[in-house]
């Protein structure tokens, strides 16, 4: 099994949730970074650890601070061979922790890197699907709506062909909604994450979130799809390998 996307970074003990996830059958997990200091800790994580590989952007919520040197840096950083998306990036109306024309800006700038670089960009939106999708109109490459909670999005995302990757609020109880969308997304285009510390699913639910849990969002998905666990465990591993180069 895969955990597609962790903040391995922000979690207590990042080696023993590794080695907790391994005894839980999840062999890999991409870890993510979210601004250059954070991205330089997940690099050295996925160094550290066979399996972990690393998601390295900068988080709109660090939109306000970001400079043109952190980009520069950021290119750098994603030369390294165990970088394999540009992410998180994109839009937060919800929070507003960075004015949005700053927040904007920084979006375009790293569809551009995931562009130029050929590499997947791994898209943060909460409350702003449209602005969202205008600065995803022109893009060509993998997209991976990642925590997806907007079903709003839903159908330009299987028009495009984009990745959907669901996370442990899929299983809460009162997620009709992202059930339903899971049911809708093509076997080849469908994801499974934690979002480790956050979203535990609901078998450990107030627990901080970590690698391991995946299982359960992969269990809530086979039985919102109406599929055998194993058969989408597969089918996820295969989806993340193509999507991430693994």
């Amino acid at each position: 099994m895969i955990d597609t996307h962790a903040h391995l970074t922000a979690l207590d003990d990042p080696a023993a949730a590794v080695q907790r996830a391994h005894d839980a059958g999840v062999e890999r997990i991409l870890t993510v970074g979210t601004d250059v200091a954070d991205c330089r800790r997940a690099l050295e994580l996925a160094d550290a650890h066979e399996g972990v590989y690393a998601i390295l952007g900068i988080h709109p919520h660090e939109a306000r601070t970001a400079r043109a040197d952190d980009l520069a840096q950021l290119r750098e950083l994603l030369a390294h061979p165990k970088a394999v998306a540009v992410g998180e990036t994109g839009l937060d109306w919800y929070r507003d922790y960075a004015p949005r024309a700053d927040q904007q800006r920084l979006f375009r700038a790293e569809l551009e890197l995931a562009a130029e670089l050929e590499k997947p960009a791994v898209i943060h939106t909460r409350a702003a699907d449209e602005d969202t999708l205008a600065a995803l109109r022109e893009v060509e490459g993998a997209v991976v709506l990642h925590c997806f909670s907007s079903p709003h999005l839903l159908p330009t995302a299987l028009e495009r062909g984009w990745y959907v990757s669901f996370a442990g609020n899929v299983s809460f109880p009162k997620a009709v909604d992202l059930r339903l969308a899971a049911r809708e997304v093509a076997p080849e285009r469908l994801l499974a994450e934690t979002d480790s510390p956050y979203l535990a699913p609901q078998p450990v639910r107030g627990k901080p979130n970590e690698p391991a849990y995946v299982v359960h969002t992969l269990a809530a998905l086979a039985e919102a799809r109406g599929e055998a666990a194993e058969e989408l465990e597969a089918r996820i591993e295969a989806n993340a390998a193509q999507c991430f180069g693994l």
